[in-house]
């Protein structure tokens, strides 16, 4: 009997944790995926930005609100950081996710991120200045009236 009894609650305790980590399950995939695709994600960004404010060619697309083509300038230097984070979406989400979810979601919320961290050197600063140029004749310096 008390064997029996044992066993009840042994397998009491057994379905009951069972059913705890099912329920905790989907949270702590969820999170585990966060934890491994967001430096994935943030690494492919940092690059995009990097590079697009490094080129000229890339940062005048950029300055002109054309993100897919700035990227597009830019983009094989990028490849390494954007095929990590490609494989571990297909890993974890199954074959070919990664590469929709690189050409859907991240794409268009790439110009966003890009405006916001290159603003700084897009937004074109004009200034006045009232010295004169270094290569322009300073006034009264010209030879008599009658030289050329």
């Amino acid at each position: 009997m008390r064997a029996l009894l044992y066993g009840a609650i042994c397998t009491l305790a057994t379905v009951e944790l069972a059913a705890a980590a099912h329920a905790a399950a989907p949270a702590s995939r969820a999170e585990h995926r966060r934890a491994v695709l967001a430096p994935l994600e943030q690494a492919a960004t940092d690059c995009f930005a990097e590079t697009i404010g490094n080129n000229p060619a890339a940062l005048a697309h950029a300055r002109a609100g054309r993100w897919y083509e700035a990227a597009g300038v830019i983009g094989f230097l990028c490849r390494p950081e954007v095929d990590a984070m490609t494989k571990a979406r297909d890993h974890l989400e199954g074959r070919g996710a990664g590469g929709r979810y690189f050409t859907g979601p991240y794409t268009r919320h790439l110009g966003e991120q890009l405006a916001r961290r290159l603003e700084p050197l897009l937004t074109t600063k004009t200034f006045a200045n009232a010295e004169p140029r270094a290569d322009s004749e300073a006034p009264g310096t010209a030879g008599p009236a009658g030289e050329p």
